[in-house]
């Protein structure tokens, strides 16, 4: 319950409410859905404070001042801070989850620990300020300045980062050697690479490893590509199977694109696919590292389209083969060897030219 002695205390400047709670340090303020929009909170003591939905936004006529306040553990909860001077202050382990923090100044504040999944950050100001180990679920950053701040340990997904200004973010301990990144999504990526042997060897499998494999979902043509893909299991490769089943949407085509790039190259069986030359054409154009190695019917002709992506170079000539069990024979030779024959001149020369 809300406790209205407890609302006019907290008012009452931060010298009487500070004594106040190192005289009561077992009582757990109750200050939710207080509007607090007047009050002058900087520097108090919140810590393990119970805001959730408490008014402490800022406008022209009033605003909750929290400069250098402890909000340690405090439960904010949909509290309105949009505009909120939150300069400095500690918010180590708070909830925010589903917080209104647009426009806030939270330049050198302590967020670490913290919750702020769902929490709306637009426009804020977060220079500087310390971010390790938050959790970050569909965390709304749109337009906001997050230039300096230490993000070691971030859980980040589904974020919302347009506009946002993102540099000079530290993904190391503090008595670590200083590693910055310039993009939130990517610093938790790039710091499990670096110190996570379990990731840096998938990521190894992935770049060395693993062969898309595209076709068609009929019942014949996929009993094929599984096949193509139990023999490459064999071989030491990591199959990626893509048979279209239903009709191209945009979703599909981001999907295979980012796939696509993933890969070591891709297999591609032109038999009775002239549905998929649509989807190549969101890979090949612009994809001069993925190298595409199709596979044809004998008895087929190649599709009319084909002239348009015989011109790059990472295209290799359609291999014809007569039935299954015959180009599975020669897929080393056949596929595998003119791919990697490709690939490696690639890979090589992108190393050298770093």
């Amino acid at each position: 319950m809300v406790y209205p002695e407890q609302v006019a205390k907290v008012k009452s400047g931060y010298e009487s409410w500070n004594e106040w709670r190192q005289a009561n340090p077992d009582i757990r303020p109750d200050l939710r859905g207080s509007d607090l929009r007047g009050a002058n909170l900087s520097r108090m003591n919140l810590s393990e404070a119970n805001l959730s939905g408490a008014n402490l936004s800022w406008t022209m006529l009033c605003g909750a001042n929290l400069l250098g306040a402890v909000l340690r553990a405090a439960d904010l909860r949909g509290a309105d801070l949009s505009r909120a001077n939150l300069l400095g202050a500690v918010l180590r382990g708070a909830d925010l989850r589903g917080a209104d923090l647009r426009g806030a100044r939270l330049s050198g504040a302590n967020l670490s620990e913290a919750d702020l999944s769902w929490a709306s950050l637009r426009s804020a100001d977060l220079t500087e300020a310390s971010l390790e180990r938050v959790v970050l679920v569909r965390t709304d950053f749109e337009n906001a300045v997050l230039s300096g701040c230490l993000v070691h340990g971030i859980s980040a997904w589904d974020l919302n980062l347009q506009g946002a200004i993102q540099s000079d973010l530290v993904i190391t301990r503090y008595n670590q050697p200083q590693v910055q990144v310039d993009n939130l999504q990517v610093a938790q990526f790039i710091y499990l690479l670096l110190n996570d042997q379990n990731v840096r060897e998938v990521f190894e499998a992935i770049t060395s490893k693993v062969v898309l494999i595209i076709g068609r979902f009929t019942t014949e043509r996929k009993m094929f590509l599984e096949a193509i893909r139990d023999a490459l299991r064999k071989r030491g490769r990591l199959p990626v199977f893509f048979a279209f089943e239903k009709p191209r949407t945009q979703a599909t085509v981001e999907t295979i694109s980012t796939l696509a790039r993933m890969c070591r190259f891709v297999i591609v069986d032109l038999t009775d696919a002239k549905s998929l030359l649509e989807e190549l054409r969101s890979i090949v154009p612009n994809s001069p590292s993925v190298f595409v190695q199709p596979l044809l019917l004998g008895s087929q002709e190649e599709p009319g389209m084909w002239d348009f992506f015989r011109k790059f170079p990472w295209v290799l000539e359609p291999v014809r083969y007569t039935d299954q069990n015959a180009i599975i024979a020669r897929l080393d030779e056949k596929v595998i060897a003119p791919a990697e024959a490709k690939v490696l001149p690639e890979k090589s020369q992108a190393a050298s030219s770093k």
